[in-house]
């Protein structure tokens, strides 16, 4: 699905994708663009509306260069097929003539067709057992396969390369220096924990960011965006981001999710004690990400409360409480409490 051969030199940055460059891509593929263009709000790679001479939009997004390999995007290409190919609701690449990743003037782009809807309310329990339904259809046709060319949940390229990145290019205040390190040395042990707690996992195909912006609600149900970050990793990693609120809250949560998820596929109850872990290890990802990106000018216009010292002060104490949070019993689930000692006295 991927281009055969690229004879043109690549970008390395966003400098020439102008009006003109992205409307000209889009016409390469045989389309006829009314020249109305618009930019959706996307930072890691840049995403437009584009609308057709002959009526209708198509969405066109250009990959952040220097970012994926053309294996990599590949993968999460065929991925997005499957996924169609079993009905599973997800909004999928176009191909044409057996290809979905094209390059023009020097930017490699996909194009995708025009989805609406709205992000999911998730307030009700039909909800969540219909989001969990699906994860549970994507999770199986995940694990048909494997990635070899995208990123694996891991603890020492999200947590220990994160916080040493920030730290190395000074972006910790020198103020909080010291105490950021503690912290992050006392939360890679807690978080080593949990993964030992939770013991071997069966590492599958993930849509990786299955968060609520990455959901789009209709009339018919939930249908999913952005497998930008599909990656492998244990199930729960798409369960989680679904979470919000106090404990008892979560907990009703995940009990709706998982009464869903079960009636496609079974879920490892020891993955639950991963739950805060991934969680910490995505702030602390998140906060390099940012930090990475700070060059692209998209960035200090779209996130201009980062970098600020009162930002760096509110980060160390959000990782501050979930330290508290990696030492709590994880969730309740069907009456069952998976406790440390439980997971501790299972694996010896």
């Amino acid at each position: 699905m991927q281009q055969q051969q690229k004879n043109k030199q690549l970008k390395h940055d966003y400098t020439d994708l102008k009006p003109e460059v992205i409307l000209a891509a889009v016409e390469s593929l045989g389309y006829e663009t009314s020249g109305r263009q618009l930019a959706l709000n996307s930072y890691e790679n840049r995403v437009y509306r584009c609308e057709l001479e002959q009526g209708g939009a198509i969405i066109v997004k250009f990959y952040r260069p220097d970012r994926w390999s053309d294996s990599a995007i590949g993968e999460e290409h065929q991925f997005a097929q499957q996924l169609l190919e079993q009905e599973i609701p997800v909004v999928a690449p176009i191909i044409k003539d057996a290809v979905s990743l094209f390059e023009h003037a020097g930017y490699r782009f996909s194009i995708y067709p025009l989805r609406g809807g709205r992000w999911p309310d998730l307030e009700s329990r039909d909800d969540l057992n219909w989001m969990g339904r699906f994860i549970a259809r994507i999770h199986n046709v995940g694990r048909t396969a494997s990635f070899e060319h995208r990123h694996q949940i891991e603890i020492n390229r999200m947590g220990n390369e994160s916080a040493s990145w920030l730290l190395a290019n000074n972006f910790i205040p020198s103020y909080l220096e010291t105490a950021y390190q503690t912290l992050v040395d006392d939360l890679l042990i807690e978080i080593q924990a949990a993964f030992d707690r939770c013991g071997s996992y069966h590492s599958i195909r993930l849509h990786g960011d299955c968060h609520r912006s990455n959901v789009l609600w209709t009339d018919d149900g939930p249908h999913f965006v952005d497998l930008d970050d599909c990656c492998s990793g244990p199930a729960i990693q798409d369960l989680w981001m679904l979470l919000s609120g106090e404990r008892q809250e979560m907990t009703e949560q995940l009990c709706d999710l998982l009464e869903g998820y079960e009636e496609f596929a079974s879920l490892d109850l020891n993955e639950l004690n991963l739950i805060e872990a991934l969680r910490t290890l995505r702030m602390m990802f998140y906060a390099a990400w940012l930090a990475r990106r700070w060059g692209d000018s998209a960035f200090p216009l779209a996130f201009p409360w980062f970098n600020t010292n009162q930002y760096w002060e509110q980060h160390v104490l959000e990782l501050r409480e979930q330290l508290s949070r990696l030492h709590e019993p994880v969730l309740v689930v069907k009456n069952l409490i998976i406790s440390p000692q439980m997971n501790a006295d299972k694996h010896r």
